[in-house]
C-alpha cells in the first residue's frame, strides 16, 4: 500500500483541498444517520441526537414491511437498470456513426449539438420538455397526431412516464458518454482500417469487425462502473419530472426520502430508508471498482 502513496503522492496532495471540503460538508453532518436508529423529536434541536429515544432497527422494519417499498425499490431499479442499458448502446451507437463521417467541420457541429443537453440542468430541461411533450400544442404530441390521429399523455400516463424518464435522460447523457467512445476510437490503428479496406471490407464491416473490438475495453470499464448506480435513479429529474398522476410508477429512493423527510416530517424513517439506500450503493461502487481492476485492469491511483 505504500509504494503506490508515495508514488502517486502528488496526486493525494492535489485532491486534498476537495477531500477537506468533503469531510466538512459530507462527513461531519453523517453524525446524522442516528436518527435512523431513533425517534427523533426535531424540537430538541441539535441536542435531539443525543436526546431522542432508541428504537434500534424499528425504522427498517417498518420500511420493509410497507406495500410501498417494493413498488419504490422496483421503479428504481427498473428505471435505473434502462437508463444504464441505453446510456451504453445509444453512445456507441452514435460515436461510430460519428467515426464514420468524413466531413470534419459537420462532425464537431453534430459533437457540440449532442453534448449541448449535458450542460443544462433539470430545471431547465423540465420546462422544455413539458413544451414539446404537450398533449395539447407540444411539437412531439402535433407529430405523433399528424400521424396517427391520436396523443400520447408522456408526462401524465402511469405506463408511460418510466419510458419517458429513461428517454430524456439519455437524450442529457449520451453526449458526453459518446465524447468518451471517440476518444477510444482515436486510439485503434488506422493501419487496421488500411488494410481492412484493401481487403475488400465495406464500412459496415469495418466498424463491426474493427471499431466496436478495439472499443470493447473502455465499453466494458463504463459498464462496469455504472454498476454503483443501479439504486440512483436520478433525483433532480424525476423530482421535477413528477407528478400525483405517475407516483405509482415514477416514484423512486430518493424521492421517496424526500417526501418522507421534507414533506412529511418523519425524519428518523427517512434517514432510515436514505442510509439503506447509501449501504446497498456503497457496496455496489465497491464491487464495481473491483470487477473493473480485476477485468479492465482500471484503478483511481
Amino acid at each position: 500500500m505504500k509504494k503506490p502513496i508515495i508514488k502517486n503522492l502528488s496526486f493525494h496532495l492535489m485532491i486534498m483541498p476537495a477531500f477537506v471540503l468533503v469531510f466538512i460538508y459530507s462527513y461531519i453532518p453523517m453524525i446524522g444517520s442516528l436518527m435512523a436508529f431513533q425517534n427523533y423529536r426535531p424540537s430538541n434541536g441539535f441536542l435531539g441526537f443525543f436526546t431522542s429515544p432508541w428504537v434500534g432497527l424499528e425504522n427498517f422494519r417498518h420500511f420493509f414491511s410497507l406495500d410501498a417499498t417494493k413498488q419504490v425499490l422496483y421503479n428504481t431499479v427498473y428505471i435505473s437498470f434502462m437508463k444504464m442499458v441505453l446510456t451504453i448502446l445509444v453512445p456507441v451507437t452514435i460515436s461510430i456513426l460519428l467515426n464514420e463521417l468524413r466531413h470534419v467541420a459537420f462532425k464537431r457541429v453534430v459533437q457540440t449539438f449532442v453534448y449541448l443537453p449535458n450542460f443544462m440542468s433539470w430545471v431547465i430541461l423540465t420546462g422544455i420538455m413539458v413544451d414539446i411533450l404537450s398533449p395539447s400544442d407540444g411539437i412531439v404530441n402535433r407529430a405523433i397526431f399528424f400521424l396517427t390521429g391520436n396523443t400520447v399523455p408522456f408526462l401524465t400516463s402511469s405506463r408511460v412516464f418510466p419510458y419517458t424518464l429513461v428517454v430524456s435522460d439519455v437524450w442529457q447523457r449520451f453526449g458526453f458518454q459518446t465524447i468518451v467512445y471517440i476518444a477510444a476510437i482515436t486510439g485503434i490503428d488506422p493501419a487496421l482500417y488500411e488494410a481492412a479496406r484493401m481487403d475488400g471490407a465495406g464500412y459496415f464491416k469495418q466498424a463491426w469487425h474493427i471499431t466496436l473490438p478495439g472499443m470493447t475495453p473502455i465499453i466494458i470499464l463504463m459498464s462496469l462502473l455504472q454498476l454503483g448506480n443501479l439504486l440512483n435513479a436520478g433525483f433532480d429529474q424525476v423530482f421535477n419530472l413528477i407528478n400525483p398522476a405517475v407516483q405509482s410508477t415514477g416514484e423512486i429512493l430518493d424521492t421517496y426520502v424526500y417526501r418522507l423527510g421534507i414533506v412529511d416530517a418523519r425524519y428518523s424513517f427517512a434517514t432510515a430508508v436514505g442510509l439503506f439506500k447509501s449501504m446497498v450503493s456503497i457496496t455496489l461502487v465497491s464491487l464495481s471498482y473491483w470487477l473493473a481492476y480485476k477485468i479492465a485492469n482500471y484503478r483511481i491511483f
